[in-house]
């Protein structure tokens, strides 16, 4: 076999298995309409259709990828920026050069499984707005009167978006999530700011970095009761000359209130596993 060959081989299974890291100590991960949910009950009753106009301030719900599971893996780098040599964020000659320095598993910069230095192949918090450009499974959205929650499957993951009006901390502790405010501006469209964000993680899977002045913009459109849109967009003046949109209007459909969300956790063992099996091969 070709080195070349080998490179794609290890390539394809290094994406295949960070697809579904974790998940053999828990249960398989299925997009099966009649496979059981975990419950013995079949998933295809909880996905009924209930079509009408969208409630007025109301993003609440269990919501899919309306393109199917995988349309939100976004292996390569952020949907709509993908790294695959054609698109590129405008980068900063800094942010040029921090993007240089990471060492991505998929994408036009893709290097083997042992020399991958992505912290979430090492099973560290993916963190903002990565949490949305990668893995972007089955999302609950719980509404109370002071905050949005908001529930993702990739890693079982929790984040709170405060709406009660109050303001960024002056001089935040870094957080993986940083500090999330939301408010309506109109009655289907809720817009998220996010700041305050850790440094070590990345934007996107395809490496691209951030810096502690990073402002993530979500915006939820709620288009009718069953769908949903979200659009992401960068702003980090250090790291690039404008903002850019990573995600632009991804459809999400809503499932039933009984839908059952299955784990998909990052396990260190299974990662260890992984590692001792194909992160040894070389080139």
């Amino acid at each position: 076999m070709s080195k070349r060959m080998v490179r794609r081989t290890i390539s394809a299974l290094a994406l295949f298995t960070l697809t579904i890291l974790g998940v053999l100590s828990a249960h398989a991960q299925t997009t099966t309409p009649h496979a059981p949910d975990g419950w013995d009950r079949p998933v295809a009753s909880s996905t009924k259709a209930q079509p009408g106009p969208a409630p007025r301030h109301d993003i609440s719900g269990t919501w899919e990828p309306a393109n199917g599971p995988s349309d939100g893996i976004q292996g390569t780098g952020s949907k709509a920026m993908p790294a695959d040599g054609k698109h590129e964020p405008p980068y900063t000659p800094l942010g040029l050069e921090l993007m240089g320095h990471s060492k991505p598993g998929n994408g036009n910069r893709e290097v083997l499984p042992a020399d991958i230095d992505d912290p979430v192949f090492f099973c560290n918090p993916q963190g903002m707005p990565r949490e949305d450009l990668y893995e972007l499974r089955q999302t609950q959205i719980l509404q109370t009167p002071s905050k949005m929650v908001m529930l993702y499957e990739f890693n079982k993951i929790w984040r709170v978006i405060w709406t009660d009006g109050r303001e960024f901390p002056k001089d935040p502790e870094p957080r993986w999530f940083g500090y999330s405010v939301g408010k309506w501006v109109d009655d289907t469209t809720f817009v998220v700011n996010t700041t305050g964000t850790d440094e070590r993680t990345w934007v996107d899977k395809a490496g691209r970095p951030h810096s502690s002045d990073l402002r993530i913009e979500e915006r939820f459109h709620r288009v009718d009761h069953d769908h949903l849109e979200l659009t992401v967009t960068i702003e980090d003046p250090k790291m690039y000359t404008k903002p850019w949109v990573a995600l632009d209007k991804f459809p999400f459909k809503l499932l039933g209130d009984d839908f059952d969300v299955r784990e998909m956790i990052c396990s260190p063992a299974e990662t260890a596993e992984y590692n001792r099996v194909v992160g040894s091969q070389t080139k």
